[in-house]
């Protein structure tokens, strides 16, 4: 169930939903914005002044008419009608020259353009940063992703007893997300959605809701597996999250607030590998700035070709953070569910059969203990660490080389160890120091 807070991590705690009321912003805030193409409209030629009176020139030719003249000159008419003629040559000739340069030129700067455009239509793009799925479709847009993975993402709601002071045992609702994988009604989600839980209902985007059965859960990676008996299911197709970029478009489908089931949002992915710190546990985790809400833990991350590549899990909190949203990558989290199928619990995880605790300076002082550090709390009896004569009290020193100085200092020391292999340690017991090595063993959770 969706009610831990992991450090700066919002685990999406909705107990105790209320029915928000979503806000529906008034206007987008984007200003438009248009390009206004000016045409200048041609200039119109102006016609001569009829009257042959005065005198004209045209190319260095001149010719004087004296219209007080009455002594007729057979000469005059013919000199007349070719001023005539060459006045309309110029006025006409020119004016056509005139557009029709006009329109040559429009028509060459058109020919420029489009011959631009060619050439960038042409421009090769180098092949890395060409992003194509394996059958070489190019990226979907965000509703062809939502009309092929938006059926396979649930809404989970559950119920869990808790004990209050002052009003004793009450139920408490909490609701996140889940993708269904497999067309038998399995569906992967989150641990921290489904933990404690009495009671799991799932709820289809069509509307239709089923009791779930619990299957597994593993804490250290934040994936528990559920199922449902449920027909025609639609399932998601599992994309490959180790081949994914930074840049790529990635779009969360899941259930915020626990009440707006099928939300979809849209975003990129912002950076691979990013190690997390959530509560004790140090993941790596897909990281992007598409929106994520409480409710959305356990739903879908899906690429541009509608493929599931990771299982949101987290997002950053915090008055000045803004888009950091976290999802395990699918292919972590697809072994995960594997095992948890299989076995009920991830296999080849070593475990030391042993409680740490953390002393800090105060509580040395307040509890009698020797020094501040990392101690042994508690062992499992007839464990290899028992046998090999570690005790209660024992303060870690150290581990093969490393230098203990907190129980998270162990546990990154564990991540790199495997079952069967031999691990020493360096203890301070009532002031001496003791080393004592042992063969780790595999972890079986007590109810397997």
């Amino acid at each position: 169930m969706e009610n831990n807070q992991y450090n700066n991590y919002d685990y999406n705690n909705l107990e105790n939903t209320q029915h928000a009321q979503p806000q529906v912003p008034v206007q987008n805030g984007y200003a438009a914005y248009s390009d206004e193409f000016v045409m200048n409209d041609a200039p119109v030629a102006q016609p001569a002044d009829p009257s042959p009176q005065g005198s004209y020139e045209w190319n260095g030719t001149s010719a004087s008419v004296d219209g007080g003249s009455k002594k007729k000159d057979k000469k005059t008419p013919v000199a007349l009608l070719l001023i005539l003629c060459i006045l309309l040559s110029t006025i006409f000739g020119g004016g056509s020259a005139f557009f029709v340069n006009k329109f040559m030129s429009d028509d060459s700067e058109g020919s420029k353009s489009s011959d631009s455009a060619k050439k960038d239509d042409e421009a090769e793009v180098p092949e890395d940063l060409v992003y194509e799925s394996e059958q070489g479709s190019s990226e979907l847009t965000t509703e062809s992703i939502v009309q092929l993975a938006a059926d396979s993402v649930v809404e989970i709601v559950t119920e869990s007893v808790q004990t209050s002071l002052f009003f004793g045992q009450q139920y408490v609702s909490g609701a996140g997300s889940g993708v269904i994988i497999d067309a038998e009604g399995y569906i992967v989600t989150n641990n921290h959605v489904i933990e404690g839980a009495e009671n799991i209902s799932v709820t289809l985007r069509s509307g239709e809701t089923y009791t779930a059965e619990f299957i597994g859960t593993d804490p250290k990676m934040d994936v528990a597996v559920i199922k449902i008996d449920a027909e025609n299911l639609t399932v998601a197709t599992v994309g490959d999250s180790d081949t994914l970029k930074v840049g790529q478009k990635a779009v969360a489908i899941g259930n915020p607030l626990g009440e707006l089931g099928g939300t979809v949002t849209e975003g990129i992915i912002s950076a691979l590998n990013r190690d997390v710190i959530v509560g004790d546990e140090t993941m790596c985790l897909l990281q992007t700035d598409t929106a994520i809400n409480p409710g959305n833990s356990g739903g879908g991350l899906f690429d541009a070709q509608g493929k599931l590549i990771g299982v949101v899990v987290a997002k950053s909190t915090g008055s000045e953070i803004e888009g950091l949203g976290f999802a395990i990558p699918v292919n972590e989290a697809m072994q995960v569910v594997s095992d948890l199928r299989e076995y009920g619990y991830v296999t080849g995880r070593v475990t030391l059969n042993m409680d740490l605790m953390d002393i800090d300076s105060l509580s040395a002082f307040v509890y009698d203990y020797p020094s501040e550090g990392c101690y042994i709390s508690d062992i499992v009896k007839g464990s290899n660490a028992e046998k090999a004569g570690l005790e209660v009290d024992d303060l870690i020193l150290k581990i093969d080389d490393t230098v203990i100085e907190s129980s998270a200092d162990v546990k990154a020391v564990l991540d790199n160890k495997s079952v069967g292999e031999s691990i020493e340690f360096t203890v301070d017991r009532d002031g001496s120091n003791k080393t004592i090595s042992f063969i780790l063993e595999e972890y079986i959770p007590e109810d397997n």
